[in-house]
């Protein structure tokens, strides 16, 4: 379905193409298929970031006339084909819940009222969708936190959360990717690198896939730690839709 979109400067060199200010699947959706139609249609180097209910469009150069591009993209959305659907992955990432990595375990079951094994059990057996990505290069935003997760961030940040930790804040879940200052509550973490600057893509997941994530021992975190150091740890990934 299309939806009311609206466009307007975001900077010299940006565009902000907006939709409705929802976080839902669908719009993420659309999102997607607008921006890899673009991809083919716009002249010029662009830097697309789709996030949540919206796409940035970036260059180098000044955009000189806002209206003639405003235009343009309302008319290319008005030719979106529908029929073409971005190619999405569901990764399947594994995390230790040992309480040596989850600084906020104790208390975070305490005040969801909840037992260890049951958060644990909530959190790694659910879906999420990617929404976007920043902050960090590589902190993937997951939504669709159930919920019975849902808790405030921490009132006083910690000025360093280990690369890997992984934490709830609100209805959100993600991972650190690097080490960080950061206020969110953390209850595990997961021992492969989510962002390698030497990588011909240095963060292999993308915004509209999905992860799950996977309990695993701290004798399996260990060995996947060095897999992943070495470069020989394989994620598991599979089509969305296939």
């Amino acid at each position: 379905m299309r939806y009311p979109i609206t466009i307007k400067p975001f900077g010299a060199h940006s565009i902000l193409v907006e939709w409705p200010n929802n976080v839902a699947d669908t719009i993420l959706e659309d999102i997607l298929q607008f921006n890899t139609f673009l991809e083919t249609k716009l002249e010029g180097q662009w830097e697309f970031v789709p996030s949540y209910n919206s796409l940035a469009l970036i260059q180098d150069s000044v955009i000189s006339d806002f209206k003639i591009l405003n235009n343009q993209l309302l008319e290319f959305y008005r030719e979106l084909d529908y029929t073409k659907r971005t190619e999405r992955h569901l990764w399947k990432l594994p995390v230790c819940y040992d309480l040596e990595f989850g600084l906020d375990l104790e208390e975070v079951s305490k005040k969801l009222n909840m037992s260890i094994s049951d958060l644990i059990s909530n959190h790694s057996s659910n879906e999420y969708t990617v929404y976007g990505i920043g902050f960090l290069p590589g902190f993937m935003y997951l939504g669709g936190l159930p919920q019975s997760l849902e808790i405030a961030r921490k009132e006083t940040p910690r000025l360093k959360v280990a690369k890997g930790a992984v934490g709830l804040a609100g209805k959100q879940t993600g991972i650190y990717p690097q080490e960080s200052p950061g206020g969110w509550n953390i209850i595990g973490s997961c021992p492969i690198p989510i962002f390698n600057v030497n990588s011909e893509k240095p963060c292999f997941v993308s915004v509209g896939d999905k992860i799950k994530f996977e309990a695993i021992s701290r004798a399996e975190y260990e060995l996947h730690k060095i897999e992943g150091e070495v470069g020989i740890y394989q994620p598991n990934k599979t089509i969305l839709d296939a």
